[in-house]
């Protein structure tokens, strides 16, 4: 067992990454995330997918590279992390993005608020998700290839 593996408790860290790393790791996310709320990219720009597949590509290497216990849950896990950066960074830059007109449902800004934290959240875990068993099993193919 590898000392990333272990926490500073002496218990196996299920991650196999220390946690900056995984809050790292979230964070490459992040310039999309910017750039879109400011209005500088949308969702069909080349450079909106070069962010999300490369953040989601870097993470699934660092997996495999640091060759941690299980790849679907240190993935699972930045992917959360990355999906509660997602929902603070919309709050954050929500007049912005809306130039102060913001959207209203039933006479609420808040309504929408919670749609796109519950968003936002359900984005991070999906990106986890499929990034994960893209990790895993992209390590069991290494794996075998090793025997």
């Amino acid at each position: 067992m590898t000392e990333q593996q272990l926490s500073r408790t002496g218990r196996r860290n299920p991650f196999g990454l220390p946690f900056l790393a995984l809050l790292g790791l979230a964070a490459l996310g992040l310039p999309r995330v910017v750039l879109h709320d400011l209005g500088i990219i949308d969702e069909s720009h080349p450079l909106s997918w070069v962010f999300a597949l490369g953040a989601l590509a870097a993470t699934v290497a660092a997996a495999l590279i640091a060759k941690v216990p299980s790849p679907f849950l240190t993935v699972l896990a930045v992917g959360s992390i990355f999906g509660v950066m997602l929902v603070i960074t919309h709050q954050l830059f929500w007049d912005v993005k809306y130039g102060g007109n913001p959207p209203v449902v039933a006479g609420s800004e808040v309504i929408p608020q919670i749609a796109a934290a519950a968003s936002g959240l359900f984005t991070g875990v999906i990106m986890g998700v499929v990034g994960g068993l893209l990790a895993w099993g992209l390590q069991a193919i290494l794996r075998r290839a090793k025997q």
